[in-house]
């Protein structure tokens, strides 16, 4: 049996990570000899080199990859003994790991705040990026669960759909479109768009939709936010396709509306997933339950509607949701 310290293979890890002894130091608040030293030993006592050095980037060997592979197994499967033990303690106590998309921000908040009110014990380590980059997190098993809209297909996921995402056309209420009826999705043709950035769901699924109706539009500027999108649109530079979650602030009285146009709204949903084979801890389990029954009580915002809460909904949910200490 190889004779390594579990102070070892969390120095291993932590330069595995960042391919370099300097970031894995700072990290483990340790000097660069110390990691230096501690990589030597573990190197000796498996037998083979774990790292090489060409020029100055560091790489792992085969020996390094499996001895990663190892480590991450090994630091689950303690992360998810100490929960289970603080469980029997009668108490929630861990870390989750959470990736989600950006459109998610107009409600996930709310619903990780109540979570996190009822299990002050419980750490959230919440990751926000688009569909692309989350796919690349998930070939990686970097996170518990996964929130997003668009499931991807070459990845072998557990998924449920918790939530209706409905994409709508979105104008400033002088658009020459606004308060029209049934109009043909011709009528976006040639139109100026602001759309978001490539690796987008919500891009995917507008390109698609355009393709499939023989539908051209001027894209005039891409965005990376949603927010930004909105600020595009009041200030008259064009008319996007967004979640209607993205409207969730917006007022009667504000600037924009929604476009009574063909095919839409694009029907979608939000998915809670994690790779197939998984075994969740129980703070994921925690969580998953938690979610999935707060989003029963989030409402669809929809500007053309007053509101008392200026479009926000608030979230508080029944005793029923409360989960047991």
């Amino acid at each position: 049996m190889i004779q390594a310290t579990l102070h070892q293979l969390k120095v291993f890890e932590a330069t595995a990570r960042h391919s370099s002894f300097t970031k894995a130091a700072e990290e483990l608040y340790i000097t660069q000899p110390t990691v230096s030293t501690q990589i030597k030993q573990l190197t000796k006592a498996v037998g083979l080199p774990l790292f090489e050095q060409i020029g100055k980037r560091l790489y792992l060997t085969e020996a390094g990859k499996e001895l990663l592979n190892t480590c991450q197994e090994i630091f689950d499967k303690l992360d998810n003994f100490e929960m289970k033990i603080a469980d029997l303690k009668g108490t929630k106590q861990g870390r989750l790991q959470l990736g989600v998309i950006t459109t998610t921000k107009y409600f996930i908040p709310r619903i990780l705040g109540s979570f996190c009110q009822q299990y002050p014990g419980i750490d959230i380590a919440l990751q926000v990026t688009n569909h692309q980059k989350l796919q690349e997190r998930m070939s990686s098993n970097e996170d518990d669960l996964y929130i997003l809209s668009q499931l991807p297909e070459d990845i072998d996921l557990y998924h449920q759909a918790f939530l209706e995402n409905p994409l709508v056309v979105v104008a400033r209420k002088d658009h020459p479109l606004a308060n029209q009826k049934n109009l043909p999705i011709s009528c976006l043709q040639d139109e100026p768009f602001i759309m978001r950035e490539s690796g987008s769901g919500t891009r995917q699924a507008i390109q698609k939709l355009l393709i499939q109706n023989d539908v051209s539009v001027k894209v005039r500027l891409e965005l990376g936010s949603n927010e930004a999108i909105k600020q595009a649109i009041s200030g008259g530079l064009g008319i996007s396709i967004l979640s209607k979650h993205t409207l969730s602030t917006e007022s009667a009285h504000g600037e924009l509306t929604i476009l009574d146009v063909e095919h839409f709204p694009i029907q979608r949903n939000w998915y809670v997933a994690h790779l197939a084979g998984k075994q969740l801890s129980i703070i994921a389990q925690a969580f998953l339950s938690y979610l999935l029954e707060a989003s029963q009580h989030i409402p669809i915002p929809d500007p053309t509607k007053a509101s008392n809460t200026n479009g926000v909904s608030q979230l508080n949910p029944p005793n029923s949701l409360l989960l047991t200490r």
